[in-house]
């Protein structure tokens, strides 16, 4: 029979509120215990909207009382490996916020601790357990769009306010990694790795700051291939004067179309048919995954997502963001 998965959760920002935090507590066999953040008067506040019984004073506090069976690390990037390592320590399993760390060294440090404990660790990359995206690679390997020749994302959006007053810490690189790539991007990347596996290292990206209302990126292009031989090329753009957000992917019998963050339908189309699939986004985004990391933990089933998995994508971006022109 299961067990109940008590989690204990560190950091209480705005991510927590709907997209994962009442996963925790919803999912089958799993239970939101415990809460820490920086700031022990959000934490207690957060404790006493959500239900969760045990607030601590700090991550150290929190793996001494023994009340929980897994961690979340919800935090900036910054911190991610201080607190994956004394998880890694104490052998307890754990769930990364996305990216998982500031650089690629670090991230492989986070999987390199964990596996030197024999303790899973899992990455947040939530969208490999959408029925969207796992729509677009079932059309995909079963032959819905023949072979498969290339594939081009597009994110293209103006510069929030917070962003150009310079305020948040998702356009500080010592706290973020990178800028607005590593909040967004990264995700594009991982589902395009998700649906076409090995990445072939025979890649140029070129990155460059045009709003000038920061220090890092705000503009990347990339061309690179996949070992199945299916290319990429991206572009993002975060001072663009207008919105996009698409996927195209083209083969010799058809393309896939669709958004990565908004809800449009995926599209279909063959030189005989187009057809549309719709897909409603999940009330907490982060929750399908967590049910598959609640499974796996009581040895029924895997997660799609790990810090083996989330590898490539951080050892692109590291590439990405830190090639300025």
């Amino acid at each position: 029979m299961a067990k109940v998965i008590r989690w204990g959760m560190v950091g209480t920002g705005d991510v927590t509120e709907v997209k994962s935090g009442p996963g925790f507590y919803k999912a089958r066999n799993s239970e939101l215990v415990a809460i820490t953040n920086r700031t022990y008067e959000k934490a207690v506040d957060y404790a006493k909207r959500h239900g969760v019984r045990c607030v601590y004073r700090d991550l150290d506090e929190m793996i001494a009382d023994g009340q929980v069976d897994a961690i979340y690390i919800a935090t900036p990037p910054g911190s991610h490996k201080e607190l994956a390592l004394k998880c890694a320590a104490a052998r307890i399993p754990c769930y990364i916020e996305k990216p998982v760390a500031t650089s690629y060294n670090e991230h492989l440090e986070i999987m390199q601790a964990f596996e030197a404990t024999g303790t899973k660790c899992f990455a947040a990359y939530y969208r490999r357990e959408h029925e969207r995206f796992k729509k677009v690679k079932d059309l995909i390997d079963t032959g819905a769009i023949g072979t498969v020749c290339f594939a081009h994302l597009s994110l293209y959006r103006p510069a929030d306010e917070w962003e150009k007053n310079g305020t948040s810490w998702r356009i500080q690189p010592a706290i973020s990694g990178g800028g607005i790539f590593m909040d967004l991007g990264v995700h594009q990347i991982d589902i395009m790795n998700f649906i076409f596996g090995e990445v072939d290292p025979d890649f140029k990206p070129f990155s460059r700051n045009n709003g000038g209302f920061y220090q890092p990126e705000d503009t990347i292009t990339v061309a690179f291939r996949y070992q199945s031989g299916v290319h990429l090329t991206a572009n993002w753009c975060f001072v663009a004067g207008f919105h996009k957000d698409e996927i195209e992917i083209v083969g010799t019998t058809g393309r896939i179309t669709l958004s990565c963050f908004d809800t449009d339908p995926v599209i279909l189309e063959t030189l005989n048919d187009r057809i549309e699939f719709d897909f409603e986004r999940p009330e907490h985004v982060h929750q399908p995954l967590i049910q598959t990391i609640v499974d796996e933990l009581n040895g029924e089933g895997k997660c799609p997502s790990t810090l083996e998995t989330s590898l490539a994508t951080a050892w692109l971006s590291e590439f990405f963001t830190k090639e300025m022109i």
